[in-house]
């Protein structure tokens, strides 16, 4: 794997093409935990990608739909693989995965590479999409040379939005106060979910916390992507 640069731009035409972008880059010091290649060698550089809004779901949805309308367990998961194995097959780098062992520290990297951190729903938050994005894999690099490269996203020196939300919507928003800033409670919000307020409410037009919030509501999801997540929401962790 190398990692010089014209190769992003390359990169970046792929990704568009998916609805997907560069998210940010991380790089690794001599001395630093990194992931390792398959041949031993320790990653120099990873390059995080996601989406954004709602610019991936008409290729996921397509996909899905040719997969016979189910795309099996965790269809958005397999999507992003299968896309991003392709990628990294014809760039000639690894691709790494938030759901694939082994499993590496995504919510870190993306602190380090975005500036984004986590808000009181336990999503990341990021200074100019809110909330209305994920990272969906990454590709690591055994060489890398900076010359001439540029890192994607939002750089950690942003503020952070949560710090300047006084009145911090979010917490009241949610009818069964399950948006703590102690933390998520993640059973309490499937409780609700499944109970016939829920199923009208959050899981119809989304998690109302989540629509609260006032950072990046041009890259709202739509009802359809909302539906879908919701879902997944309520679903038993493995």
């Amino acid at each position: 794997m190398s990692g010089p640069f014209g190769i992003l731009e390359r990169l970046d035409g792929l990704l568009s093409a998916q609805g997907l972008l560069r998210r940010g880059i991380v790089r690794f010091a001599a001395d630093e935990a990194a992931p390792h290649c398959a041949d031993g060698r320790a990653v120099a550089a990873v390059v995080l990608v996601g989406m954004t809004g709602n610019a991936m779901w008409p290729r996921f949805s397509a996909w899905r739909e040719a997969e016979g309308g189910s795309g099996g367990a965790d269809p958005l998961d397999r999507w992003s693989e299968v896309v991003l194995d392709e990628i990294a097959g014809q760039l000639g780098v690894l691709a790494l995965y938030p759901s694939r062992a082994p499993y590496q520290p995504f919510q870190s990297w993306a602190m380090r590479a975005e500036g984004v951190k986590a808000s009181p729903l336990g999503l990341l938050i990021h200074p100019v999409y809110g909330l209305w994005h994920s990272y969906r894999g990454a590709f690591a690099f055994s060489d890398w040379d900076d010359a001439g490269t540029e890192d994607a996203g939002v750089h950690s020196t942003m503020a952070h939005p949560c710090d300047d939300c006084a009145e911090k919507p979010c917490l009241s928003a949610c009818p069964v106060g399950a948006i703590r800033l102690e933390g998520f409670d993640v059973t309490g919000c499937r409780r609700h979910l499944a109970g016939a307020d829920g199923q009208a409410g959050c899981m119809t037009g989304g998690c109302l916390a989540r629509n609260a919030c006032p950072v990046g509501v041009a890259y709202r999801y739509p009802q359809a992507q909302v539906r879908f997540h919701m879902q997944a929401l309520t679903l038993p962790a493995a």
